[in-house]
């Protein structure tokens, strides 16, 4: 299976008065592994990091994290790719190595100068291809 892995710190700003990363926090734990993910394309897929949006989250959460030392780690891989978007999956750990949680981004890559949706160039395909994990 494909999957690139992130250790993401958790901060104590990202607690909740439970005393557990906060669930809007997880979005921004998904974020970070997946920009480290297509930092790894390097100059093909600089224009994914100019321009790309959001256009759906999906998140199951399956147990709280909590502040400890050292950082949780966050598994990544592609889902699904078309012509003008493609899917991210992630599984987060918590400090006990147990599944936190599951997810879903879906995003488009925009062209900056229009502002508008674009397809994927055959380099950014290649590369999401080659991270892309049967569901």
């Amino acid at each position: 299976m494909p999957r690139h892995t992130e250790w993401c710190q958790v901060r104590w700003s990202d607690m909740d008065a439970f005393g557990h990363v906060n669930n809007a926090r997880f979005l921004t734990l998904f974020e970070e592994a997946r920009t480290a993910l297509i930092l790894d394309g390097g100059e093909a897929l600089s224009g994914m990091l100019d321009g790309c949006v959001v256009i759906r989250h999906e998140i199951d959460y399956k147990r709280p994290v909590t502040y400890g030392r050292g950082p949780i780690r966050v598994d990544c891989w592609v889902t699904e790719v078309r012509a003008a978007s493609y899917g991210v999956g992630y599984e987060l750990f918590n400090h006990a190595k147990e599944t936190a949680a599951r997810g879903l981004t879906r995003l488009v890559p925009v062209s900056l100068p229009s502002g508008r949706p674009r397809r994927l160039s055959p380099e950014e395909r290649e590369f999401l291809e080659a991270w892309r994990e049967e569901s």
